[in-house]
């Protein structure tokens, strides 16, 4: 699974990245982002706009968006089947704007865990596959939602955990975001997992254990 990833590039680097034309939420860096937060994420509509969106997707039937806590991820390889992501799968896909994530290893005895920190070796950010919805409360107010998709464990991920994140290289963007793309097959094949060669880990502080602690030193490689 994805359950905690970090945003610090400025704006104007991420507006470069992924060809944003339009910019509806100037957000602050984040270096701890858990679900049920607002994250940056990247729509077409004509163009790229950045927008806000609350992490844990909530499907435009459920009677009560607290489910939202459940649908932090989904799965690619059901994307199509599962009732509460197949509606967005067609037409409301997103990226949503990363330059890292955690996942947390598994030390000798079993019983402790080493958050560790992925992120490609350039530097650069990058854009995690997501889905998105509108659901509509019964006082008129909407709530807009997402939820990342993780795919298999590339070489580097698969000591650690049996998920990952799909991060979608620069060239098969736009084809995500297309809204008049709705061919599953090529969807799908789009949600390989990343080249291992491409991206490094570390470990670093258990700080990042607290969704509470947001601050730089989350990323510094620990001794």
């Amino acid at each position: 699974m994805c359950g905690r990833f970090v945003r610090k590039s400025t704006i104007t680097v991420i507006e470069d990245e992924f060809d944003i034309y339009e910019v509806d939420w100037a957000f602050e860096p984040s270096y701890n982002i858990a679900p049920d937060q607002d994250i940056a994420c990247v729509i077409g509509n004509g163009g790229n706009r950045l927008v806000k969106f609350r992490w844990g997707l909530v499907p435009f039937w459920a009677e009560d968006p607290s489910i939202g806590y459940k649908m932090i991820n989904a799965r690619a390889e059901t994307l199509a089947e599962k009732k509460s992501f197949a509606r967005a799968f067609k037409k409301q896909r997103c990226l949503i704007i990363a330059d890292g994530f955690y996942e947390w290893r598994k030390l000798a005895d079993g019983k402790r865990k080493m958050p560790m920190y992925f992120r490609l070796r350039e530097g650069r950010p990058f854009g995690l596959a997501g889905l998105y919805e509108n659901w509509h409360a019964k006082d008129g107010t909407t709530l807009q939602t997402c939820t990342i998709i993780t795919t298999r464990p590339n070489e580097l991920m698969a000591p650690v955990h049996n998920r990952m994140p799909a991060i979608l290289d620069p060239e098969k963007r736009q084809v995500w975001l297309d809204k008049e793309m709705d061919d599953p097959g090529v969807l799908m094949s789009l949600l390989e997992p990343y080249d291992a060669g491409q991206m490094e880990a570390y470990e670093v502080s258990r700080k990042v254990n607290s969704p509470g602690y947001n601050e730089p030193d989350c990323i510094d490689p620990v001794r």
